[in-house]
């Protein structure tokens, strides 16, 4: 009968982390990529296809994300860990139905979508932005409590958190895609901050892994 050792234990399970971490690190840098990806699409070129297929995917591949931040941030507080990461796996989800569902009814000409309804998968961005941005709110809590990420990384992610939920609650209240509490934390957020919080966080992630 062969035995495995505690220790043993302990270094298949860092491998797995480590492995685990490179691969979500990759999965960050991706997601900031298709989110700048997404506003270009989405606001320059106007393009339909694009950016509900750039939707659908981050959403896959941020929720690899989340779980490799979970991992790393539960230490310090297991249970608000636990909540940001239902929250956020809702959120993605959430984004990958809405952008499968937009990205469907495009391709098939007879199935438009109708800008002024709200989504059916997910109605003024509840998911995508409201519960994203509380569950990136609650990780970047955690990010500076736990000190196992850079601080500035930890307060870029409560600056996104905030524009995620202002875009949830803009889209929510006021409804006009045009007004300025809408467009300016939507250019914010798709151009600047959201790409290079989900970069530099993938970077931390696979330097963490190497280490």
């Amino acid at each position: 009968m062969v035995t495995i050792s505690a220790t043993d234990r302990i270094e298949v399970h860092r491998t797995t982390s480590s492995a685990y971490e490179r691969f979500a690190g990759v999965c960050a840098v991706l997601v900031g990529v298709l989110t700048l990806l997404y506003s270009i699409s989405f606001i320059v070129l106007v393009n339909e296809p694009l950016s509900s297929f750039c939707l659908l995917a981050n959403g896959l591949l941020a929720s690899a994300v989340l779980v490799a931040l979970y991992e790393r941030l539960r230490s310090s507080e297991p249970s608000f860990a636990l909540w940001a990461l239902l929250l956020g796996l809702a959120g993605a989800v959430g984004s990958a139905l809405h952008g499968g569902y937009d990205l469907a009814a495009v391709l098939h000409q007879h199935a438009p979508v109708d800008p002024n309804l709200p989504s059916a998968m997910d109605p003024r961005g509840l998911l995508t932005f409201g519960a994203s941005g509380l569950a990136l709110w609650v990780f970047a809590w955690l990010m500076l409590r736990s000190g196992q990420l850079a601080k500035p990384l930890g307060y870029l992610g409560y600056g996104v958190a905030a524009l995620q939920i202002i875009l949830y609650l803009g889209r929510l209240i006021i409804f006009d895609a045009k007004n300025p509490v809408i467009v300016v934390p939507a250019l914010v957020a798709g151009f600047v901050a959201t790409p290079i919080f989900f970069i530099w966080l993938g970077v931390s992630l696979w330097r963490g892994a190497r280490a």
